[in-house]
């Protein structure tokens, strides 16, 4: 079953939802219309049609996978720009090794047009339901600590823009931003609010190809070996099970092209899913919930990790099924996945689409200073150490994820060398329902927003991790003149992504904190008549959280 569409309209008006079904009704997330622009023309002509109006502008693509609202439009004085049907131009330079697509181009689409020109990216997302615009927009990457590194947004050599002008330039004009001109450091990660990116020019190189293994083991080094490993292996990550006290070291490097294999990485977590069993894993996920039964989680996230390492996670040699290690194939088949995307039957799906009642999940990720990383393993250890069982709901996903990207000029890129934390965790239907240690995972997020300085990845994240957000970035004062010169009257952007960019916490009420709008500061903004009050850090105690606690004896006889 093809994911639907993000946009749906009535007679009256549009909505924009994102992709996990987590925002996006007429009540917040409704504009007055959507254009579906098939040219960089085209497209200028639907920002000068908003500017003359008098109407913001929202750019949305055919996806919608960014968990912040950053596309999210301002009610009916909002005009939707879809690029969902601008997605035909890919134009490969061969002789300056670059490639130039329009903002809407699927990254698959690209890539596979790449490969075919005897070309490759070398950095992209694990994920690839993005565009091309999208992707560099929430500084969208993979890993590696080698070369350019692995952000995209670091890769990119030139950007046009469609941005408001004035009557007499006819309303909106394309702004072409090379190599060399800064406004490229401002353009290339923006978050969609200087204007509409038609083109994106990415450096490309010659094909090659990569082989990977992946080696399950102990996990009681991470914090001494991640640096040695991030520069031994060029896309070299690390996942870490702790509730598992496993560790998976991705040994992934480039080997000559005429190496034998033609491997696949499929991931099997973006694999397509049967629909019925989509349902039925998240009705147990339920009941554990509900029940309190951490063990239960501990079992099936034991069950996730044997399978995935039975199956290389997703590695399928020769494109057909895992026989063993090493796993090598092209550039174009190892570096990204997402095959639910594509999946025609009716009885299969993603596994998260809002449609079928699967998977619902947060999805917290960090950016730390590598010279900070090693400190903050150590800290979710003694976390972990604690009560290991605790740890079990992460591990039932896909445990930490850890990735390397490295010092880039985007004003709202990291600012140093990188390691990013990546994970996902249950998340409730009912806003208003906490969930099965609630408290671990608040606390992890605070050691690593507050206590760390960890700078959030501006695709994803609640939206606590995004509290002062701005001063933790050298530049952030250049990208807002670069905004000012661009966008001086605010049309690209809304109240949803002004609260992001500028981390404003949201004013606080019963249940705030359930949700991640505001870290709790007083029982209330738990859930104390469902026994979560707000209380101290284990380890970290300046972190305010949201924990269960049992009534006692006395309590229940008075």
């Amino acid at each position: 079953m093809i994911p639907q569409s993000p946009v749906q309209c009535s007679t009256s008006s549009c909505t924009l939802r994102n992709s996990y079904g987590a925002w996006g009704d007429r009540k917040d997330c409704s504009a007055l219309n959507v254009t579906y622009p098939t040219s960089e023309e085209e497209l200028r002509i639907a920002v000068a049609y908003a500017v003359r109006s008098n109407l913001k502008a929202k750019v949305v693509t055919r996806f919608s996978h960014t968990i912040p609202k950053l596309a999210c439009p301002q009610g009916k004085n909002t005009l939707l720009i879809s690029t969902e049907k601008y997605n035909k131009g890919i134009q490969i330079d061969a002789a300056n090794r670059a490639v130039t697509a329009d903002g809407g181009v699927g990254l698959r689409q690209l890539i596979d047009a790449v490969e075919s020109g005897g070309f490759s990216l070398v950095a992209a997302p694990y994920w690839e339901g993005v565009s091309v615009g999208g992707l560099i927009s929430t500084a969208a990457h993979g890993s590696s600590w080698w070369g350019k590194g692995g952000a995209v947004h670091d890769h990119v050599v030139g950007v046009s823009v469609v941005v408001a002008a004035s009557e007499a330039d006819g309303y909106a004009q394309v702004v072409r931003v090379e190599a060399r001109d800064p406004m490229l450091d401002a353009v290339k990660v923006s978050l969609g609010v200087l204007g509409a990116i038609s083109k994106v020019t990415l450096s490309i190189e010659p094909r090659f190809k990569r082989s990977i293994t992946y080696n399950f083991t102990e996990d009681d080094h991470i914090e001494d070996v991640f640096v040695e490993h991030a520069k031994k292996y060029e896309f070299a990550d690390i996942t870490w099970y702790p509730s598992r006290h496993t560790a998976v070291y991705r040994y992934d490097s480039r080997v000559p092209l005429n190496a034998s294999g033609d491997g696949v990485y499929d991931f099997i977590g973006f694999q397509a899913n049967s629909i019925l069993i989509s349902k039925a894993v998240r009705t147990a996920e339920n009941y554990l919930e509900s029940t309190g039964n951490a063990n239960g989680k501990c079992l099936t996230a034991a069950t996730t990790l044997g399978f995935k390492k039975l199956v290389g996670n997703g590695l399928k040699n020769n494109g057909q099924i895992f026989t063993g290690y090493p796993v090598v194939g092209y550039q174009g088949k190892m570096q990204t996945s997402g095959s639910c995307l594509y999946s025609t039957k009716f009885d299969t799906s993603c596994a998260w689409d809002p449609r079928i009642k699967g998977l619902f999940f947060y999805e917290s990720t960090a950016i730390f200073p590598a010279s900070k990383f090693g400190a903050f393993i150590r800290d979710v250890r003694k976390l972990r150490d604690l009560k290991p069982e605790n740890f079990c709901g992460v591990d039932d996903y896909n445990g930490f994820l850890i990735r390397f990207i490295k010092a880039s000029t985007a004003y709202l890129g990291q600012s140093e060398d990188s390691v990013v934390l990546d994970f996902n965790y249950y998340r409730a239907n009912d806003p208003s329902n906490p969930r099965l240690n609630q408290d671990v995972w608040e606390e992890v997020e605070q050691l690593a927003f507050s206590k760390y300085g960890a700078k959030p990845h501006w695709g994803k994240n609640r939206n606590i991790a995004f509290l002062g957000v701005q001063h933790k970035y050298p530049k952030f004062d250049m990208f807002v003149a670069a905004k000012q010169k661009l966008d001086p009257n605010n049309v690209f952007s809304s109240e949803w992504s002004d609260n992001i960019l500028y981390g404003k916490e949201s004013e606080k009420f019963d249940g705030c904190a359930l949700e991640g709008l505001c870290i709790c500061s007083e029982d209330r903004h738990c859930s104390p008549q469902k026994g979560y009050h707000c209380s101290s850090g284990l380890i970290y105690k300046e972190a305010r959280v949201c924990r269960f606690s049992q009534p006692s004896i006395l309590s229940n006889i008075a």
